[in-house]
């Protein structure tokens, strides 16, 4: 069996942005209205039968909200009964970020004798850290594609565990991660082949990997070293989060009728009836 933990705060994210506004008495609601259909869709594969949504702390604006950040964190609490609703189990985060509970759910699943895979949905780079060979795999589910050992590999050139020191060197646009100036994925991939890790890269030349520029490459990590660090202790996640949950608690087993029909209703989400009419595994009371 496999196993998909998804990553809530991007899909949700991704719905207020991709999904249209809709509000209901003047309160936003697009963004769980098209959370509610893209789990859905997720639930409708044929392969999913353990299914768990993780979600960074999202507090409630004070307020009214006016920024797009307010308008998605003010739809948190809904979104977080939409999943429950869909009979999914939820993974709330306070303390720590949706990234470290993936890697944990990844962690504990992935040699679980009834496992044949882990899926972690998400597109945040951070994720590619915990793949495993091809029992471990990242699904982006907007291309439906996934990545696993061997792609990863081929896509960066390093070891996957050194993920957070190629980010603190080549840095990560899509978060707002600007890298260390000068540093390119080709000679970091190259570095850090060499050297191991961040920590170990010299700050003088000459260096015994050749690298072209390693001088002013040297020469900016040293000016740098310090948010460098930082960005990679960051990026480190963490796999051992005290989650309770077992193989079992993930079992998806049906949707909560009657909690979807207040949801549905709430939102105004009555094109999605249609759909769960047509799907035999949607059992009414």
């Amino acid at each position: 069996m496999k196993v998909h933990l998804v990553d809530g705060t991007f899909e949700l994210f991704r719905c207020f942005h991709g999904a249209p506004r809709h509000t209901v008495d003047g309160r936003e609601v697009g963004a769980v209205r098209g959370l509610l259909h893209t789990l859905l869709s997720l639930l409708k594969g044929d392969d999913v039968t353990h299914v768990a949504v993780a979600f960074d702390a999202l507090p409630s604006p004070r307020g009214p909200a006016r920024t797009d950040g307010d308008l998605i964190r003010a739809q948190a609490p809904l979104a977080f009964n939409a999943i429950r609703a869909l009979g999914i189990a939820l993974w709330p985060m306070v303390r720590y970020q949706a990234d470290d509970a993936l890697a944990t759910g990844a962690a504990r699943f992935r040699d679980h004798p009834d496992v044949s895979q882990v899926v972690l949905c998400t597109t945040d780079t951070d994720l590619f850290q915990c793949i495993t060979g091809d029992t471990v795999v990242v699904l982006d589910r907007i291309r439906k594609s996934g990545l696993d050992e061997a792609g990863f590999t081929a896509r960066y050139g390093i070891r996957l565990a050194q993920m957070p020191d190629f980010m603190a060197l080549a840095g990560a646009p899509t978060k707002g991660i600007p890298g260390v100036k000068g540093w390119g994925p080709a000679s970091t991939a190259r570095a850090l082949t060499h050297y191991g890790a961040l920590e170990h890269i010299p700050t003088v030349s000459p260096w015994d990997v050749a690298i072209r520029n390693e001088k002013r490459l040297g020469g900016a990590l040293a000016g740098q070293a310090r948010e460098a660090a930082i960005v990679k202790a960051l990026a480190t996640l963490y796999d051992d989060l005290p989650i309770g949950d077992n193989l079992d608690d993930l079992r998806w087993r049906s949707v909560q009728h009657t909690s979807l029909a207040e949801i549905i209703a709430t939102v105004e989400a009555h094109d999605l009836q249609p759909r769960l009419e047509r799907w035999p595994a949607y059992r009414p009371a």
